[in-house]
């Protein structure tokens, strides 16, 4: 029999969802939300160009999922999707954008959490729909901060994994804000660039945290028309 084509009043049936993710990750969430629809199709996606690449009738049909993902997802596929988009973000509202767990443990931040929430054209901005928050123990560093928050992003996931997967509706917000300034990678590299004048306190704060020279950037100050970067000393390597 020949192929009725869609019209207007065709509903569009929600049976695809975009993981935007790693590889590694990719494989573990899929099989968590194919456990709750096994009919569910998943395209993986890594970067921009594989987003570009799938064809707007598979974004019609389908939801995005975002995982611990450096990408910013444009408005044009935002827009595209035919029932949503949702970020995980490895940090609680009060730490929206860029390795947020570095800037906690420069606060000083007591509690520190997981955030799932639609994806709008700002990053991180859009309506809270999970949450999971949790106290950090003294002395932990950033990139233990990192895997504490991983786990409980995970742990996130697997919660809301059932309606995500199976429900076109979408997801229920709850009554929480973002606060607090969104990090940068400026902001991340102004934070490495030490004025002179800084005090004692600040100076230990920003070498604990900024001072293993993460992403390549490490604490500087400039004295005299010359630049000195701080190096790890062999005891703290």
């Amino acid at each position: 029999m020949p192929a009725f084509p869609a019209t207007a009043h065709t509903p569009v049936v929600f049976d695809t969802i975009i993981l935007l993710t790693g590889p590694v990750e990719e494989s573990v969430l899929a099989g968590v939300l194919r456990n709750h629809n096994p009919r569910l199709t998943i395209h993986a996606a890594k970067s921009l160009a594989e987003l570009d690449a799938i064809d707007a009738s598979i974004l019609g049909r389908a939801r995005l999922i975002a995982f611990v993902t450096p990408v910013v997802v444009p408005a044009r596929i935002l827009d595209a999707l035919g029932f949503g988009a949702y970020n995980f973000h490895p940090g609680p509202p009060q730490y929206p954008g860029w390795v947020p767990s570095h800037f906690a443990i420069y606060d000083r931040a007591t509690t520190f959490g997981a955030t799932a929430h639609v994806m709008i054209d700002r990053v991180d901005a859009g309506p809270i729909v999970g949450l999971e928050i949790f106290p950090i123990p003294p002395n932990t560093k950033p990139s233990g901060l990192e895997a504490m928050a991983f786990s409980r992003l995970a742990r996130l996931f697997w919660r809301m994994a059932k309606m995500l997967s199976t429900q076109s509706e979408p997801m229920p917000e709850l009554p929480i804000q973002w606060s607090g300034p969104k990090s940068t990678r400026s902001l991340y590299a102004a934070m490495c660039d030490i004025p002179i004048d800084i005090s004692r306190d600040d100076l230990d704060r920003r070498i604990d945290v900024f001072g293993v020279g993460h992403f390549g950037v490490s604490p500087t100050i400039t004295l005299h028309g010359h630049r000195f970067r701080y190096v790890v000393p062999d005891e703290k390597m």
